[in-house]
């Protein structure tokens, strides 16, 4: 559905247990001539399991052939801290208290060599980061041959991570905002362990779709406030993830580049931030104990 809508840029991770599907639709795809490869943008990350230089080579491959491709478009490092590995797809394994096995080895600069290697290899045309911190992107930024190219990071409206754009900026790395619309998907998932042995948190989640002033620039331009939130972030220059499984909204969220946002609407969205007290997804919540692993990115 998103590939007939327009959509030519696929976010996807061996974490979400989804690279099979989605190899099957982008195949299926191409074999219909709806799209070719090369016009894909695809994107996939190295699981939170995986996150040792020796497993970066074997992670990548294991993504590649559930997404029947030969290479990858952009591959991520999922997130700065890791755990121990009991099989591939037991990503997050726990002790009997339930808090995750950390791995405490965690080496940022022998990963990134080894994901450059990828791209030496051709199988990633390109690598990145996800969830990093301002102190984790300059000490990467000190060692790296090839610079990560994004940061997909947590950004919406109540939460703008203004300090952290503009570190990434300073090393031109792009952001990649996820969960822009607040991910309110998860409310009905909350409290259900997923596929992936992860149970999901009780976290807040923001009402960023029923704030009043953006459901009031909204009716001003005759679009959804879904849109609207969209349309601010893309006014940013950030590249921006909506998720949906309803074919109409995922046709709607394609649809925002036909308004303009006033300075004053801009104004009035940047003004919606909450800084730190906007964060809804805390990792110390999905990884039990993960505030405890040196690499833990976030205030803890």
């Amino acid at each position: 559905m998103a590939i007939s809508c327009g959509y030519r840029h696929i976010d996807t991770a061996a974490f979400y247990v989804n690279e099979d599907s989605i190899g099957a639709a982008v195949q299926k795809c191409i074999k219909e001539g709806v799209v070719k490869r090369e016009e894909l943008f695809i994107v996939t990350k190295l699981a939170v399991n995986m996150i040792r230089a020796s497993d970066v080579e074997r992670g990548l491959k294991a993504s590649l052939k559930k997404l029947q491709l030969d290479y990858i478009d952009l591959y991520l490092l999922h997130c700065p801290f890791g755990v121990v590995n009991e099989g591939d797809d037991n990503f997050v394994p726990t002790n009997a208290d339930g808090s995750a096995k950390l791995d405490l080895s965690t080496d940022h600069e022998s990963t990134w060599r080894a994901m450059e290697k990828q791209v030496d290899a051709g199988l990633a045309r390109s690598i990145g980061i996800s969830n990093f911190n301002e102190k984790q992107i300059t000490k990467i930024m000190e060692f790296a041959r090839i610079q990560p190219a994004v940061n997909q990071v947590e950004v919406h409206a109540h939460f703008q991570q203004k300090p952290l754009v503009q570190h990434c900026k300073k090393y031109n790395i792009t952001v990649t905002a996820y969960a822009p619309l607040g991910s309110p998907g998860r409310k009905a998932q909350q409290g259900q362990t997923s596929s992936n042995s992860i149970t999901i948190p009780q976290t807040p989640i923001p009402n960023l779709l029923g704030d009043p002033t953006v459901v009031a620039i909204a009716t001003s331009h005759g679009k959804t406030p879904g849109q609207v939130l969209l349309n601010h972030l893309a006014s940013k220059d950030y590249i921006v993830l909506p998720k949906s499984t309803n074919a109409g909204r995922i046709q709607q969220n394609f649809d925002i580049f036909d308004f303009t946002l006033s300075d004053k609407e801009l104004g009035q969205l940047d003004g919606l931030d909450l800084g730190l007290n906007g964060r809804s997804f805390i990792f110390s919540e999905f990884f039990k104990g993960g505030e405890n692993h040196p690499e833990y990115p976030f205030e803890k």
